[in-house]
C-alpha cells in the first residue's frame, strides 16, 4: 500500500489501484500550500468527524472526483444537502464491504460539528481490510486514549495505525504510545502535530520517546509517500 501524506490529518492509502483520502484539509494548511488538491486521486472520502480542520477540501475533491464519502449519517447528510449525493452513511461498530475491503467504524473520544455550527454527529475511527491482504490499519481520527483500543486489539491484527500526537485536542505521543500498545502494532504513523501553535511537539524528544519502546514512529513529510 501506497501511503501520502498531505499535511495534518489528511493522507491517502492506495490499495490495488483505489485511492482512499482521508479527512482532507489542505487549502486552509499554510504548510501544505504546495500541494495542488486538483491533481489528487480520490474513489473514496472517509471522514472521521465533522470539524473544519478534517473537512474543508472534501467539497472540491468529492465533485471533481465523483467519490464516495463515507462517514457517519449525520455527515454524509450535510454533505448531501450540498449536492454530493454519493454517499455511505454509517455509526459506530458497523462494518461494511466495499469493492477495496471492509470498513469498520469504530468509537473516537471526540467532539464533533459541521463548519457551519449543525451537529456533526458521534466522531469516529475506521479500520480498514483491504481484501487482498490478512491484516488491517487503524486510523484513530482525533481522539483521546481510550479503553474500547483495547477491543481493537483482541480482534483485530493492526498491521499498522495512524494516530495523533500533538496533544491538547487529541492524544499526545505518551497516549498515542498506549494506543500501540492496546492495537498489538508497533508502527505508528503521526497525526495532527504541528499545524496550530496549541499541537506543537518537540519532534526530535517525541522520536526518541518511541525509540526506547522499541515502536517505529513515521512522520513523513507532506507531499511524501510511504508504502507498508
Amino acid at each position: 500500500m501506497k501511503i501520502t501524506y498531505y499535511g495534518h490529518s489528511c493522507f491517502s492509502v492506495e490499495i490495488d489501484g483505489i485511492h482512499l483520502l482521508f479527512d482532507p484539509f489542505i487549502t486552509g494548511n499554510p504548510a501544505a500550500a504546495h500541494i495542488d488538491i486538483t491533481t489528487i486521486q480520490a474513489d473514496f472520502i472517509l471522514i472521521s468527524h465533522g470539524h473544519q480542520d478534517h473537512v474543508l477540501d472534501v467539497e472540491s475533491i468529492a465533485k471533481r472526483t465523483n467519490a464516495k464519502l463515507i462517514s457517519n449519517y449525520e455527515i454524509i447528510s450535510w454533505f448531501a444537502e450540498k449536492g454530493i449525493e454519493n454517499g455511505h452513511g454509517m455509526n459506530l461498530g458497523g462494518s461494511y464491504d466495499f469493492e477495496f475491503g471492509k470498513v469498520k467504524y469504530v468509537n473516537a473520544v471526540h467532539s464533533s460539528s459541521m463548519p457551519d455550527g449543525r451537529y456533526g454527529g458521534n466522531p469516529g475511527g475506521f479500520i480498514i481490510t483491504p481484501k487482498s491482504r490478512n491484516s488491517s490499519f487503524y486510523y484513530s481520527g482525533d481522539t483521546a486514549l481510550t479503553y474500547d483500543m483495547k477491543l481493537i486489539g483482541e480482534t483485530e491484527d493492526i498491521d499498522f495505525a495512524l494516530l495523533p500526537i500533538g496533544d491538547n485536542f487529541t492524544m499526545g505521543a505518551k497516549d498515542a504510545l498506549r494506543c500501540a500498545d492496546m492495537i498489538k502494532t508497533h508502527t505508528i504513523i503521526g497525526l495532527h502535530y504541528d499545524t496550530f501553535p496549541p499541537i506543537k511537539i518537540d519532534i526530535a524528544k517525541t522520536r526518541q520517546l518511541f525509540d526506547e519502546t522499541g515502536k517505529t514512529l513515521l512522520l513523513p513529510g507532506i507531499g511524501d509517500i510511504e508504502e507498508l
